[in-house]
């Protein structure tokens, strides 16, 4: 019986490529006539007997003598060469299951092979026409045992090529190779589907669909996945070029992720650098999660030989992205060969000659930190940053520069207060102040990272704009500057009433009563708990306004017109002032906040507290929140200016538009505001008295 299904199943195999042939051509060229001369045990018989089965489509000859067999087989080859295109060894790739430069592949190269724009590209994955059974591409041996071609057809036809997902002229077949596997079972295999445009896997039909509609809503399109260089963006910022991939805005798409909005963060801590290049030089910078390279790029662009830039990532794939940016800035990869040297007086623009000189390393920012120490360090993750203060302070060198950029708004803004209390082990809740708040938050993790170090911390700068928040410290070691800084970080009581809010005294004593320090009385007039502690916060000052006036130049040097309103308002802020005209001065620029190199830490710690009185006041108000109805309160520069003439320091804020930074209690800014409010006049009173409406108008 076995034999009699072995020859039933031969007999319709034949009868298969009996039908397929029926079309075949005489005539062949040498090279399609080669393979079956080679094949053939008699070329003569050979010919003879195709010949005979090409004319007659209905001829069903005997599976048991070898000359048929070697017939068959010349067929197969004969057929083969005709009407299907060579698959060479370096047109596919057996172990990744990629197709390259094939006919029935055409403007992708490097896609899976379940990527197909017609059933003959899944046909020619396998030689269907071939004696003996074959095993389907896009099923493991496991789940799909080898067959005869016309079980392998239908199998294609209706398991892989009927449940296809369209997108731009390409169909994706369902795959079940072990491409996505379950996290609970990884001997488990899942059918999936591979997308045309990311690459990614997604199980369900209708999930693929959804996840191509949201590629198009992004504009991304199966035309811009390509694994040529041509279809990569090339962007230009600062003077610096870099490629960037097709999904480069989504992080998880892609690896070399790109945000084109931080652009404001990428300057405000090149300028740092820059001021702490005038200080000591040669320094060495690390950039320590570089993705597309460009931040240490312009680092070594515009600063040049005054700093050592190094750039890591942990992917392979960031790491080849920076070298090819390196290339395309003419900047020399260290340890890279065929590249030329900078020279030692400087080098010029002119092509093929490299203008700086970086260090590109595949390694993880915890450990190449632990290993080696820096003058600056930039951390800028994917979210929080918490996990790698510690390597950072490790050893980072005296009076270094520490700059850190969180961008987990959601815990930061007080959105998912679980994950807050997991990262940075604070209690916040949602304020008018919430972005000061998480700042100073950010500025208290940082300060119990360098604490456990044995080193303190000097705030140069804390800015919360769009969605992320930037804090660069100043390092200063020793376990004195570490006492200092700990000092600093207390907790904060707010009042759910009013909002008024008042950071804790120091002391060893317990206090019956924490609402006495609030300056409201909101606890005697309102039943209940009506304040909350907040915090650990930093409650030191978030500026120093001469590293922001050296800032500021360093932004003019370099033609940064973006950023210099917004440094502008971070020096007021600092100072407490409304007052530009000290900004603009260049001597005020240059000269004011400069450290020496010879300055010890201590002396630094006693200008701090001499410095005490002069410190911003902490927090601002939003004049909207606080106006009284049926009031139009007034202009808010104007506002500014009658609480100047009040006797108390006042500034805008760049955490807020309209908030005001002042050390007047909220009643006292209350009360100047009532004081310069003008009544609402409504429509019946305007319609009855016009003329004095418009004389109160005039």
């Amino acid at each position: 019986m076995a034999e009699l299904k072995e020859a039933d199943a031969e007999q319709l195999h034949q009868e298969d490529v009996d039908i397929k042939g029926g079309g075949v051509s005489d005539t062949l060229v040498p090279e399609e006539r080669q393979p079956a001369e080679d094949d053939a045990s008699s070329a003569s018989s050979t010919v003879g007997k195709t010949e005979a089965l090409a004319g007659d489509n209905d001829a069903k000859p005997s599976t048991t003598t070898s000359g048929n067999k070697n017939t068959i087989h010349c067929i197969h080859t004969l057929f083969e060469c005709i009407q299907l295109p060579l698959i060479l060894d370096d047109e596919y790739d057996h172990e990744n299951r990629i197709l390259f430069n094939h006919p029935f592949n055409t403007n992708v190269t490097d896609r899976h092979i379940s990527i197909q724009t017609k059933l003959e590209g899944l046909e020619v994955l396998t030689d269907l026409n071939g004696a003996g059974r074959k095993a389907c591409p896009l099923c493991p041996e496991e789940k799909f045992k080898a067959c005869y071609s016309h079980k392998l057809r239908r199998h294609l036809q209706n398991l892989h090529w009927k449940v296809y997902v369209e997108f731009e002229g390409q169909k994706m077949c369902i795959c079940h190779l072990p491409c996505r596997q379950l996290r609970p079972s990884p001997s488990r295999l899942v059918a999936h589907y591979h997308c045309v445009v990311c690459s990614v896997t997604i199980a369900r039909k209708t999930d693929m669909i959804s996840h191509l509609k949201r590629h198009v809503n992004k504009g991304e399109t199966e035309a811009s996945y390509s694994g040529s260089s041509d279809a990569y963006e090339i962007m230009k910022e600062l003077g610096t070029n870099v490629q960037l991939m097709p999904n480069h805005t989504t992080p998880q798409k892609t690896d070399t992720y790109f945000n084109r909005k931080m652009k404001t963060n990428r300057q405000l801590v090149f300028c740092s650098l820059a001021v702490l290049a005038e200080e000591r030089n040669p320094l060495e910078s690390l950039d320590a999660f570089g993705a597309t390279g460009i931040m240490g790029l312009q680092w070594a662009k515009h600063l040049r030989n005054a700093v050592k830039v190094t750039i890591t990532d942990i992917n392979e794939v960031c790491v080849k992205m920076i070298r090819e940016n390196c290339n395309l800035n003419h900047i020399r990869v260290e340890g890279s060969r065929g590249s030329s040297r900078v020279p030692d007086g400087g080098a010029g623009d002119v092509d093929g000659v490299p203008i700086a000189t970086v260090e590109v390393a595949k390694m993880d920012a915890n450990v190449i930190m632990h290993l080696r120490s820096f003058d600056y360090i930039h951390l800028d993750p994917f979210g929080t940053a918490v996990n790698y203060l510690d390597s950072a302070f490790r050893n980072i060198r005296n009076l270094g520069i520490i700059s850190v950029t969180s961008t987990d708004t959601g815990s930061l803004y007080s959105k998912s207060l679980n994950v807050t209390m997991r990262h940075y082990g604070s209690n916040i809740v949602r304020t008018e102040y919430y972005k000061e708040l998480a700042a100073r938050m950010v500025l208290a993790t940082v300060a119990r990272a360098a604490a456990r170090c044995n080193k303190g911390i000097e705030v140069l700068l804390a800015v919360a704009v769009e969605h992320f928040v930037l804090v660069v410290v100043r390092v200063l070691r020793g376990p004195t500057q570490a006492d200092e800084s700990a000092k600093r970080i207390r907790q904060l009581i707010h009042c759910q009433w009013c909002e008024e809010r008042v950071f804790l005294k120091q002391g060893s004593m317990v206090e019956e009563n924490l609402y006495r320090q609030l300056p409201c009385n909101c606890h005697g007039s309102m039943p209940g708990k009506t304040a909350v502690e907040l915090g650990p916060l930093w409650s030191g000052p978030l500026f120093n306004s001469g590293f922001l006036r050296r800032m500021l130049f360093a932004a003019v040097q370099h033609s940064m017109e973006d950023i210099q309103p917004l440094v502008k308002t971070l020096i007021c802020e600092s100072e407490c002032t409304t007052l530009k005209s000290s900004v603009h001065g260049p001597t005020a620029l240059i000269n004011q906040g400069k450290r020496k190199t010879g300055d010890e830490p201590g002396n630094v710690v006693k200008k701090l507290k001499s410095d005490g009185s002069l410190e911003h006041p902490a927090f601002y108000y939003g004049i909207h929140r606080h106006s009284i109805r049926g009031m139009n309160m007034p202009k808010l520069n104007r506002f500014l200016q009658y609480l100047t003439e009040a006797g108390f320091r006042v500034s805008r804020t760049h955490f807020d538009p309209t908030g005001v930074r002042t050390d007047a209690t909220l009643d006292q800014f209350k009360s100047v505001l009532t004081k310069y409010s003008v009544p609402t006049y409504t429509n019946t009173t305007a319609t009855q008295n016009p003329e004095e409406t418009v004389r109160s108008m005039e």
